[in-house]
C-alpha cells in the first residue's frame, strides 16, 4: 500500500496548520489556492467534527483544522497555500461553550480554543429558530466564522441582561446587544 501524499488532502491542511506558530492562526486569508473539489468533513451542529463517517478524536487535530477554516461565498473551507477543499457545516463551525466577564467586555471561549471579545467587531447576535420558536444566540470569532452559543452560556448572558429599549440586552466593549424581549423565553 502506498502511503497518503503528504503535500495533498488532510496530510497538507494539518502541515498548514502546524506551522502556525503557537496558537496563533496561519494567514488562510492571503491563500488563494484553486478549489481541489470537497472532502468529507462534516462539522455538525453540536460541535463534531466528522471525517468519513467518525468523529475525529483528537481535540489537537480538529484543533489545527479550524485554524486553516475560512468562510467564502460558496461555503466553508480547508485552505492551505497550495489547496481549497470544502467541506461541510451543518450550523455554525464552532461553539462558544464558556464566557466571562472582564472590565466593560464579555469574552467567549469556542471548543476549539478561540477566544472573541464581544464589541462592535464581534458582534452577538440573537436571532429565533423559526421551527422552534428558540432563541438561536451566535458570536462573531473571526473573519465571518461565528459560534453558536450554548444554553448553559446564554443562560449566563441573560442572568446579565438589563433591559434597553422594551428589550433584554448585554453590553460589551461599548456596545448594547439585544437579547430578546422580555418574557419571550429569554428570561
Amino acid at each position: 500500500m502506498t502511503p497518503p501524499d503528504p503535500s495533498t488532502g488532510l496530510a497538507a491542511v494539518a502541515e498548514a496548520a502546524r506551522q502556525a506558530p503557537g496558537r496563533g492562526l496561519p494567514p488562510v486569508h492571503l491563500w488563494h489556492p484553486d478549489h481541489c473539489g470537497d472532502i468529507d468533513i462534516i462539522i455538525r451542529a453540536d460541535g463534531v467534527w466528522m471525517h468519513e463517517g467518525s468523529p475525529i478524536g483528537r481535540v489537537e487535530l480538529v484543533r489545527l483544522f479550524s485554524t486553516v477554516l475560512r468562510l467564502d461565498p460558496d461555503g466553508y473551507h480547508l485552505v492551505t497555500p497550495g489547496e481549497k477543499l470544502r467541506i461541510t457545516v451543518e450550523d455554525l463551525p464552532f461553539r462558544a461553550v464558556a464566557m466571562r466577564a472582564d472590565g466593560d467586555g464579555l469574552t467567549f471561549t469556542t471548543d476549539v480554543g478561540d477566544e472573541t471579545r464581544a464589541g462592535p467587531d464581534h458582534p452577538l447576535t440573537v436571532e429565533t429558530d423559526p421551527v422552534t420558536g428558540e432563541p438561536a444566540p451566535r458570536v462573531h470569532v473571526r473573519a465571518g466564522l461565528e459560534a453558536r452559543i450554548v444554553r448553559s452560556v446564554f443562560y449566563d448572558l441573560v442572568e446579565r441582561a438589563g433591559v434597553r429599549d422594551g428589550q433584554l440586552a448585554v453590553c460589551s466593549g461599548g456596545v448594547w446587544f439585544p437579547l430578546g424581549p422580555p418574557g419571550a423565553g429569554v428570561e
